[in-house]
């Protein structure tokens, strides 16, 4: 049976069988079902589709990181914003959740880039964000674009103007509203601290129906219980995202280090002394593969003809790296990066595995201690075609209080993003899961912070309010105020 809601609201079907709504005994009911049925709800008009058969559902069951799935009833594929206030209040009614769904990537590898179920909706409506992508204006201080946009289009469209977003990913085919609801961090985070650090305002679709903008002043709680709150009080729309002028190239340094030691001094040396546009950092594997080492890799930015000081930006580092290498290219170039390597972990297979990924804010006080722990037990067989990025940031540079940071003055991102070699079986990726569980314990016992993307199984209502901590209440409280009926992204499991 083909159901295909329309702006008449009704699902054609076989034999002109017309689904009218939604029964909490039936589910999705048709008019030959409906009787003694109880109350239905009417599909209200849209202007765009409602889909529920099987084959237009399923994609959006399956996430990134392949390790959780759970179909929704519908998809809805919005023809406006008024369809998702309508789609909210027919949830709220019907006690159904209601999630948003990215549906970023490359090509014909277009999901949901969470990576534990994180924005799945088992029997609810999950919408598809792609009916949301249109950049709306680009001035000279902003950006106003739809919550569907990723970052790739809106740095392309940007650079045409001369401008970038201060804050931007290492993998750029991520949509806005996605990273928004997280935290969105990369090797600017020194400088401009994360993408929800960056933004002017946002349209929400509360969990109560309503469309609201939100800025830092207004509504009471909201911008805040939305940037980095996982979808929890209110669905993004659209934002407004400042812009600074984009540099012609990037120079980018690449400094290998033996030992872990001097690879902190040299990356908190040059992060605070701000001599890098850009600075990340990464524990890889030797060119033998006979150990662990660890990468720093910082970028000068310019314009002009005239490249940075080479020897200059090198002062008062180590000298006895066994390793280093320097490239000049384009600004955007070095954006998109990431594209060659996602090309290659597709032609061999990685892509398509579970990636049970693991993502922490440590402190710099207990960073040594956890990464010697790391390195002790992280084989080249847990990482396959992935990496694990690990460097340092000002935490006074994070300012959203649900992008909760450790204690001190520096924090490192931990990013251990592994891709499975392709065969690799279940019993293989659930030592993975359990391994994340036990590192993740030892962190929050050293004072770190979950970042909340990847994969950390058995999460208790228990781990998150101490994941929260202080910002517990508050957050409880806008999820009261702006979605009494929890009927938003269930798949975070905050308020389970």
């Amino acid at each position: 049976m083909t159901r295909k809601l329309s702006r008449r609201g009704v699902l054609g079907g076989m034999a002109a069988t017309a689904v009218i709504g939604w029964s909490a005994t039936q589910g999705w009911a048709t008019a030959g079902e409906a009787v003694d049925a109880g109350p239905l709800a009417a599909i209200p008009p849209l202007d765009g589709t409602l889909e529920t058969t099987p084959e237009q559902v399923a994609p959006y069951g399956e996430d990134f990181g392949k390790l959780k799935s759970g179909a929704p009833w519908a998809v809805l594929k919005p023809g406006s914003v008024q369809d998702i206030v309508k789609m909210v209040n027919y949830c709220r009614e019907n006690k159904l959740k209601i999630a948003m769904n990215g549906r970023s990537g490359t090509g014909n590898d277009i999901e949901s880039h969470s990576c534990y179920g994180q924005a799945e909706v088992p029997g609810g409506v999950s919408i598809d964000a792609r009916g949301l992508s249109k950049i709306v204006s680009i001035d000279s201080q902003s950006a106003c674009v739809e919550a569907g946009v990723t970052w790739a289009q809106l740095t392309r469209a940007t650079a045409d103007k001369g401008k970038t977003p201060p804050a931007l990913t290492d993998y750029l085919h991520l949509s806005v509203g996605g990273t928004l609801s997280l935290g969105g961090i990369g090797g600017t985070v020194q400088r401009y601290g994360l993408q929800t650090d960056n933004v002017l305002s946002v349209d929400v679709v509360t969990g109560t129906g309503q469309l609201v903008t939100a800025t830092p002043s207004s509504p009471p709680g909201l911008f805040d219980a939305v940037l980095g709150g996982g979808g929890q009080c209110g669905i993004i729309v659209r934002a407004r995202l400042k812009l600074i002028p984009a540099p012609a190239r990037a120079t980018v340094f690449s400094l290998y280090y033996k030992d872990l030691t001097t690879y902190l001094a040299d990356s908190e040396k040059v992060m605070a002394d701000g001599r890098f546009s850009a600075q990340a950092g990464e524990l890889l594997r030797t060119a033998d593969n006979t150990a662990w080492q660890y990468k720093l890799e910082a970028a000068a930015y310019y314009s002009g003809t005239t490249p940075p000081d080479r020897a200059k930006l090198l002062a008062g580092l180590r000298d006895d790296r066994p390793a280093a290498t320097i490239e000049d290219g384009t600004f955007l170039d070095y954006m998109f990066r990431l594209d060659a390597y996602e090309v290659y972990l597709k032609e061999q297979g990685f892509w398509d595995q579970p990636k049970p990924w693991l993502s922490l804010f440590l402190p710099a006080s207990k960073t040594k201690e956890f990464m010697q722990l790391v390195e002790s037990q992280l084989t080249p067989e847990t990482l396959g075609g992935g990496f694990l990025l690990f460097y340092p940031y000002p935490i006074s540079k994070v300012r959203r209080p649900l992008t909760v940071q450790p204690g001190g003055q520096i924090g490192y991102l931990f990013d251990q993003l592994n891709f499975p070699s392709p065969g690799t079986g279940k019993p293989e990726i659930d030592k993975m899961l359990e391994q994340n569980r036990r590192l993740y314990d030892k962190a929050v016992a050293l004072g770190a912070k979950r970042y909340l993307v990847g994969a950390i199984p058995n999460m208790t209502q228990a781990d998150w309010k101490r994941h929260f901590g202080s910002r517990w209440d508050a957050f409880a409280a806008a999820k009261k105020r702006y979605d009494p009926a929890n009927i938003l992204t269930p798949g975070q499991g905050f308020f389970a």
